[in-house]
């Protein structure tokens, strides 16, 4: 009896939050780092520079870890009956995760492995699904509580949301890599969800402000802000000659990262609301 109690103990004090956020700002500055190090290009044989095949899969692993890892933290809220944001909100956000996730499996396969860069794969179905379920989401979570902002706090949603949408815009401009019908569908299909999200994450943010979640709605707003700095440097660098693992595609660890510190946050809210609410009736 002893010693089960003491393995669970441990388990519980290695997967406590703490160290969980830890591990996520450790991963976080881990991949910070190896992005500056070693996102360098060198000439190849062929005269033309190129970044290491190695660098590549290495950029992949830790984008896909990290919204894996953010997946699996997402879904243990939703199994938990006292979440405070409500179970379903965490379901599609951990399953737009896991989508992510599989997004990022096939687009690295496709890139790495078949050494292709077609306008449409297979890895943009789970990118759909997942910007669709990151959507309902944070729209699930709006509805749970009741959306209330001052007049300024919209002002605020308005700007953010006006200013994204015309960079984005501005962007889409830029390129110079023409796009075939369903390839031009998909990019304005993740611009407008890239705006959306930032609004909604926004709002959010704002809503919540203050409140017993606060904290973990402040990471979710993060990492809307860095998908969509990834996303919209992405769209900006696309071309002919276009090369994964410039600097600014670090956002998309940051913002698997940050997707599950909100949810590892509003875990242990939830379950500190839990106890506390228990006491009182004990009292």
């Amino acid at each position: 009896m002893s010693s089960s109690y003491d393995n669970s103990y441990r388990s519980k004090s290695i997967f406590s939050t703490g160290n969980i956020v830890l591990l996520g700002i450790g991963w976080a500055v881990l991949a910070l780092l190896y992005f500056l190090l070693f996102s360098a290009k060198v000439p190849g044989a062929d005269g033309i520079e190129s970044r290491a095949e190695w660098y590549v899969i290495g950029t992949n692993i830790f984008e896909a870890l990290a919204y894996l890892g953010a997946s699996i933290l997402c879904l243990r809220n939703w199994r938990s009956p006292q979440i405070v944001s409500g179970r379903n909100v965490w379901l599609a956000i951990g399953i737009g995760m896991l989508s992510y996730f599989l997004g990022g499996i096939f687009f690295g396969y496709t890139e790495i492995i078949l050494k292709d860069e077609p306008d449409v794969s297979i890895g943009d179905v789970f990118f759909v699904v997942a910007y669709l379920l990151l959507g309902v989401g944070m729209i699930l979570a709006a509805t749970h509580r009741r959306i209330n902002l001052e007049k300024w706090q919209w002002l605020i949603v308005l700007a953010i949301g006006v200013f994204g949408s015309l960079l984005a815009w501005w962007i889409s401009l830029q390129q110079t890599k023409s796009l075939d019908p369903l390839g031009t569908i998909l990019n304005w299909f993740y611009i407008v969800s890239d705006v959306a999200l930032l609004v909604i994450a926004t709002t959010l943010l704002l809503a919540f402000w203050g409140g017993r979640v606060a904290q973990s709605w402040r990471m979710i707003a993060a990492a809307a802000f860095s998908l969509y700095i990834a996303d919209m440097w992405f769209k900006y660098a696309q071309g002919p000659n276009y090369q994964s693992g410039e600097i600014l595609e670090v956002f998309w660890v940051f913002s698997g990262v940050l997707f599950g510190m909100g949810a590892v946050l509003e875990y242990d809210t939830s379950l500190s609301r839990s106890r506390r609410e228990r006491g009182k009736k004990r009292a």
